[in-house]
């Protein structure tokens, strides 16, 4: 699939502003001015939206510092063009850029609901909870939609199977009475991504994502539901949010979030060119030291992708903001992120295909 988009720009709405070449493609397109004509740039981009032909849609994952072993991403690319999305070099496997193609170009997963129950169903399916969306947002602009997201909830409330959700989202609420079905057996936990407090932060960083306000009140309508919720600072981005975090944390509290984590900004592959652009087109006063401090945190590189470093980072710039998120959890009575997992299998009932399944029952 060719890209739209070669140079760079800055769109309204986008948060990327240029196509980098994906890691695996052997061959670039370089626009050159010859002096005779100059190709006009588009105003804005289109999105496209196609199906990914899966055979399966449960993930399992043995990475020891993500706390999940199975998972399902409804959706490969994602509208809400997060600037520092860890997931964006994932775009690369398809032959497409991780920049604007990552929020332009978007694959959901076709028939979800049946394949999952056909996965549910095997005779050695062993029930853990399932994390929805964490790849990319499973309630992101395209569910409205599509649904996909509903269609696998559903799937999991018949045979109350655990998950948990993580979500920048307000579309979520759509949903709030299944997530309340399955809180009744201890089968939820959904987790609000809070960024920044910042309206005009977030429309640079997350253009497309709901805004601060909204996110606390999805906290805190969870919450009434009986739904466990919580909140996660993430990214912490040096010298651009990191100074936040005492404050989202409080508001998250006070909307009803009943436990809390952070995540340190994570540049893997080519998300170290993206957010490079972004910061030269939004924050040029400082991009040398936010880049000298995500630095400090990764060894000395953009980023360390060792297993129990990734994720918190190491140094001193790194501890202090461990300091600073132990100190705020203790004093506002936040649980710890074992306690939010504990989730209760036993409820699982599996779909029966057949007699003989039936009675191996």
């Amino acid at each position: 699939m060719a890209r739209s988009f070669n140079g760079r720009q800055v769109f309204k709405g986008r948060g990327a502003s240029s196509n980098p070449l994906g890691r695996f493609e052997k061959n670039a397109v370089e626009e050159i001015s010859d002096g005779w004509y100059e190709e006009e740039l588009p105003s804005h981009l289109e999105e496209t939206v196609s199906p990914d032909a899966a055979r399966t849609v449960i993930t399992t994952n043995d990475s020891p510092d993500v706390g999940f072993d199975l998972s399902i991403n409804p959706y490969r690319g994602c509208s809400h063009a997060c600037s520092y999305c860890f997931a964006r070099p994932s775009h690369s496997y398809l032959g497409l850029s991780p920049g604007l193609d990552f929020e332009t170009k978007l694959f959901y997963k076709k028939d979800a609901a049946p394949l999952l129950e056909a996965e549910l169903s095997k005779p050695r399916y062993v029930c853990k909870p399932i994390a929805l969306g964490i790849n990319t947002d499973g309630y992101q602009p395209l569910e409205r939609r599509l649904g996909v997201t509903r269609s696998i909830l559903e799937v999991l409330v018949r045979y109350r199977h655990p998950v948990t959700i993580v979500t920048k989202s307000a579309l979520i609420l759509r949903d709030i009475a299944l997530l309340a079905d399955l809180a009744k057996d201890q089968l939820i936990s959904v987790a609000l991504s809070v960024t920044s407090l910042s309206d005009d932060l977030k429309r640079v960083l997350e253009p497309r994502t709901a805004s601060p306000a909204a996110r606390l009140r999805v906290i805190q309508e969870l919450a009434r539901a009986g739904v466990p919720v919580g909140v996660m600072v993430a990214p912490v981005i040096p010298a651009i949010t990191d100074h936040e975090m005492e404050a989202i944390l409080q508001a998250a509290h006070a909307a009803g979030a009943m436990f809390a984590g952070y995540t340190m900004l994570r540049l893997p592959h080519e998300l170290k060119i993206l957010f490079r652009d972004w910061l030269a087109a939004h924050y040029p006063d400082r991009a040398k030291h936010v880049m000298s401090l995500v630095n400090q945190a990764s060894g000395g590189k953009d980023y360390d992708a060792r297993f129990g470093v990734r994720m918190r980072g190491t140094g001193p710039y790194a501890e202090l903001i461990r300091r600073r998120f132990e100190i705020a959890s203790r004093k506002l009575g936040f649980s710890g992120k074992e306690e939010r997992q504990r989730l209760n299998t036993r409820a699982f009932r599996p779909p029966t295909t057949s007699p003989q399944l039936a009675l191996g029952l």
